[in-house]
């Protein structure tokens, strides 16, 4: 377990090689595979990894083998592989929505050693969410190196059933995109309020970060935290009340049960 192949140079693969770069893998142990050249040798350049155009060299030459394309060449890609390389002692990593684990064994040629993991783009800057889920076919020692990979770029969490992956999806793996259309939101009106755009930018993702470390600081439900900002009649509670009103708890649930419905759509479309 000391070769790692990414398949694909997205950006989710350069932030999982950053992170276990960072965290003291050795490059000469990870090789990109992609079939734009200014891609990969860019990572190269910056990185010290290996690399090539070719997935079956890639895969030939890892223990692990991480699937960074798109979910619609995620089968294609694992076909490919199957066809030349023996995977039986590997274990496949695929970062892809929408695709399951049946239908990456299946393109694999039978029951292997496969973790699906939903991580989020805040992983590039190591405050990133993974959920992961492994099928029976991962051994300890497999388990233990993915979950040590992943947790370079931020937390991980095990799942119990695959079901769940889809419930990750919803609450951080699109929840990053909730945060920002909300911050793009009260930028545009503090804009509207006169500050200019630097500005309104400067002063909500700071409100964001600040609001977000007392989380992080603070061992308390986030409830409470929202409580003791909002004083009885204040303006916080004007607001407040106009987010209620408004419908937003409603809105936030809805919003994330669609993201599951559109996970489980995109993997009954393959």
């Amino acid at each position: 377990m000391n070769k790692i192949a990414f398949i694909g140079a997205g950006n989710m693969n350069r932030a999982i090689i950053l992170g276990v770069i960072n965290n003291g893998f050795d490059p000469e142990n990870i090789i990109v595979s992609n079939p734009s050249p200014e891609k990969r040798e860019a990572i190269a350049k910056s990185h010290g990894v290996k690399h090539t155009p070719d997935n079956i060299e890639a895969a030939e030459f890892a223990d692990v083998i991480v699937l960074g394309v798109k979910p619609h060449f995620i089968a294609q890609v694992c076909e490919e592989i199957a066809s030349k390389v023996d995977v039986s002692n590997k274990c496949i990593i695929s970062v892809a929505a929408g695709t399951t684990m049946a239908q990456i064994q299946t393109a694999l040629g039978g029951d292997k050693s496969v973790i699906r993991t939903m991580p989020n783009t805040p992983s590039q800057l190591g405050l990133g969410v993974t959920g992961a889920y492994a099928s029976p076919q991962v051994s300890q020692q497999q388990k233990a190196f993915a979950d040590d990979m992943m947790k370079a770029n931020g937390i991980v969490k095990w799942l119990t059933s695959e079901d769940e992956i889809d419930h990750i999806i919803a609450v951080s793996g699109s929840g990053p995109a909730y945060f920002f259309l909300f911050m793009e939101a009260m930028a545009a009106e503090a804009e509207r309020l006169g500050f200019n755009a630097d500005e309104a930018r400067a002063l909500v993702q700071q409100t964001a970060l600040g609001a977000a470390h007392m989380v992080v600081e603070n061992d308390i439900p986030i409830a409470e935290l929202r409580e003791n900002v909002t004083s009885k009649g204040g303006t916080t509670q004007a607001a407040l009340n106009t987010f209620t009103q408004g419908g937003l708890p409603e809105l936030v649930s809805d919003a994330m049960q669609a993201a599951i419905a559109r996970a489980k759509e995109m993997a009954s479309n393959k």
